[in-house]
């Protein structure tokens, strides 16, 4: 059986990622992106106090998330962030905007990001 090709609509690539004010994050020097998620709640507050869990989970991104994440301002569509990525990485970034689409699709499902029309 033929694996089906993914296809990516183009309307969720014209929306503009906007990352959640309440998110920290950071770069290492190697220019890695770190984010750093406090985990609020009743039960993330018990299982700090009775199992030792850390106050913050820190995610890192790979390289290309790490490119991206600082050029998510809240202007630029998921379009002329992959023209970026596409000038910096070159082939390497491929499939492109499948990619771009999945790391956007991932990040909003944490609720780092919104995705705006």
């Amino acid at each position: 059986m033929k694996k089906k090709k993914e296809i990516i609509d183009q309307n969720f690539l014209e929306f503009i990622p906007e990352k959640s004010s309440q998110l920290k994050w950071h770069t290492d020097n190697k220019g890695t992106v770190t984010l750093d998620i406090e985990n609020t709640g009743f039960f993330n507050r018990l299982a700090q106090k009775v199992f030792l869990k850390p106050e913050y989970t820190h995610v890192h991104l790979d390289e290309l998330g790490s490119f991206v994440w600082p050029l998510i301002d809240g202007k630029k569509d998921i379009i002329e962030l992959g023209k970026q990525v596409k000038e910096h990485f070159g082939e390497k970034a491929e499939p492109l905007y499948p990619r771009l689409a999945k790391y956007f699709q991932i990040l909003e499902s944490y609720h780092f990001i919104k995705l705006n029309k």
